[in-house]
């Protein structure tokens, strides 16, 4: 049986949609543990609520726990949880192990503080406990999922682990090709989106002075306009381009998104981006590694933005090319699911 431990779903994000995909994906032999109905207010700047999650994760901890005490797990069961970062996989590990349940566990790794942009690496950093809790953690989990080798390098400049139990794959998210296919080849409009959280680590105050720079263009943060996921795949597929200046990134949902309705991306070529993006969607990172390079580097960042605009259409195969890439490397998870079914695909 594989039991998959989920990440609580909001539903302007991916997590929504990880509720009816995956079950659907492991047919009869999967269980989906489920923590209830949270908040779905996130805390600002990020994208779970902080007491919610953990509301979430007591209640998950004590199906699992019920489910050992009353001898429902089995020798050979796959425990998947669809974020890593839940201590409650520590628990899981001293009930399999003291009560001899010989399982598997594998943890999909978003963030961390081992990622210095990340919220809890802003905000709390290399202190003791969490570095030891991310550790454990990491133990507990016969296989670690990341989704770049960026995110993988990342971890392990942190923790030094290797990669012995760290596993390369792309995310669960075949299924956006068909949810996105009614918007693509939509009229396209002289639209640029900042697809991204408002956060710090995002930089949206570059996105806020390309405005004023470009005003023949309309600039929108999709943010600020609270937009239901329709609204918001509507916006992509109106838009020419979306843009990024991020300073953290472990994969780039949005930009995939864009992509897959004929929307160019933007995206400086550091982080996650610069093992996913073609030469043909990437700029020099020291254009916006900081406000002050963007300063210095803003005309170059203006004269981009104004040849993906003004000459679309000559983009159009190479975002074909890109799009390929994208789903094939990064948001197909064959090696997830071969890797949970003993090295065989899904029937």
């Amino acid at each position: 049986m594989i039991y998959i431990v989920d990440i609580e779903a909001v539903e302007t994000r991916y997590t929504a949609q990880w509720k009816q995909h995956l079950p659907k994906m492991f047919g009869d032999k999967c269980v989906n543990i489920s923590g209830g109905d949270v908040p779905q207010t996130t805390t600002p700047g990020a994208f779970l609520n902080f007491a919610g999650t953990n509301v979430y994760k007591s209640n998950q901890l004590e199906q699992i726990a019920k489910m050992f005490a009353n001898d429902t797990v089995k020798d050979g069961d796959y425990f998947l949880y669809t974020d890593a970062w839940n201590p409650t996989v520590i628990q899981l590990k001293y009930m399999a192990e003291l009560l001899g349940k010989k399982i598997k566990i594998g943890g999909m790794w978003h963030a961390g503080s081992y990622d210095p942009q990340d919220f809890l690496g802003r905000l709390i950093g290399d202190a003791k406990w969490v570095r030891h809790a991310e550790r454990s953690m990491f133990d507990c989990y016969d296989h670690n999922y990341f989704a770049t080798q960026f995110h993988m390098d990342l971890f392990n400049k942190t923790f030094n682990e290797g990669e012995l139990k760290m596993v390369r794959c792309g995310w669960p998210m075949e299924y956006m090709v068909d949810t996105l296919a009614s918007y693509k080849g939509m009229p396209k409009k002289d639209i640029i989106v900042f697809p991204h959280r408002i956060a710090p680590e995002k930089q949206v105050g570059i996105f806020y002075d390309l405005k004023e720079q470009l005003p023949q263009y309309e600039f929108v943060v999709a943010q600020e306009r609270q937009l239901t996921k329709n609204e918001y795949h509507n916006l992509l597929g109106e838009a020419k381009l979306v843009f990024s200046a991020n300073l953290q990134e472990t994969l780039g949902i949005s930009w995939y998104e864009g992509a897959l309705v004929d929307t160019i991306p933007m995206v400086p070529n550091r982080l996650s981006y610069k093992e996913m993006v073609l030469p043909e969607f990437a700029y020099p990172s020291e254009w916006t590694l900081s406000n002050t390079n963007y300063e210095s580097n803003k005309a170059l960042v203006v004269n981009k933005i104004k040849d993906y605009m003004d000459n679309y259409d000559k983009y159009l195969p190479a975002l074909q090319k890109q799009t390929r890439k994208l789903s094939k490397e990064f948001f197909s998870a064959d090696n997830l699911y071969a890797t949970i079914n003993n090295g065989n695909p899904l029937p």
